[in-house]
């Protein structure tokens, strides 16, 4: 391959790879952000985490202090298509936990449907993130892009996100 052939081979790369940042950072962001609204409707505060968790509550709270650093990083670092994924896949997690907490405290079948969305949208997100896929195979993308906007719905729909 000719030395004009590699740059344009590499930026190509860059640009996929900017693009998967875009895609798994929102879908990270999203999630982070429902993280926030089921902590906030369970009444966990970030007062709550613990490095070494004891309940639910602080488990809750210190994921969601960990997903607020990782998007921190995420941020700050170059796309690397393989832990934006993570990022994303950590977040998601995040969600279904507090998520958990959130419908507990409901008890009603809105919150039932978010928890099982939250825990689809992790599931999801998890693929995307692992195994061979390492954030860059587009039909686990299109999947965690499609149950993260189904989690959102579900979580709207039980009140928690304005």
């Amino acid at each position: 391959m000719s030395v004009s052939g590699r740059e344009a081979a590499a930026a190509a790369a860059d640009t996929r790879a900017q693009e998967l940042r875009r895609a798994h950072g929102a879908r990270a962001h999203s999630a982070y952000d429902r993280a926030v609204a089921a902590c906030r409707h369970a009444g966990v505060g970030r007062d709550a985490a613990e490095i070494v968790p004891k309940d639910a509550v602080g488990r809750a709270a210190n994921a969601l202090r960990l997903s607020a650093q990782s998007l921190d990083a995420l941020a700050a670092s170059v796309p690397d298509p393989a832990a934006d994924a993570r990022c994303a896949r950590n977040a998601a997690a995040t969600a279904a936990l507090a998520t958990q907490l959130a419908a507990a405290r409901d008890g009603g079948p809105a919150g039932a449907t978010a928890l099982r969305a939250a825990l689809a949208a992790s599931r999801a997100a998890a693929a995307a993130a692992g195994g061979t896929a390492q954030g860059r195979d587009a039909a686990l993308n299109d999947d965690a892009e499609e149950t993260e906007r189904q989690a959102v719905t579900t979580a709207r729909d039980a009140g928690w996100l304005g």
